[in-house]
């Protein structure tokens, strides 16, 4: 039975990883595409971590830190290179496309 759910997060983040790899390469501008990568494909990579931490703890019945280390790093880091990345982007005023930019208040 375990096995069944072991395949289905490693499926469920197979899925994710997909998903955001994707939305990396369809999305139109920088500010959408960072989405990609610090949302979907960090969660995916993150329960594919969590199964393979769960198969070599119970394998070798002890914790295998190297694989909660790698997810607690990934969640991290994550967030903050998406932030970095997106500051660097707003101090060099890269282009956006047109619904995704800043638009005045018109009734203020």
């Amino acid at each position: 039975m375990l096995e069944f759910i072991l395949a289905a997060l490693v499926l469920i983040g197979a899925f994710f990883t997909l998903v955001g790899s994707i939305g990396l390469f369809r999305l139109p501008d920088f500010y959408m595409r960072l989405h990609g990568p610090t949302k979907a494909t960090t969660l995916g990579a993150g329960a594919i971590l969590v199964v393979s931490a769960i198969y070599f703890s119970l394998r070798s019945e002890t914790p295998s830190m190297h694989e909660i280390l790698v997810t607690l790093f990934l969640f991290i880091t994550a967030p903050v290179s998406a932030h970095l990345m997106a500051k660097a982007a707003l101090h060099l005023k890269l282009r956006t496309i047109e619904r995704t930019q800043n638009k005045e208040d018109s009734s203020a």
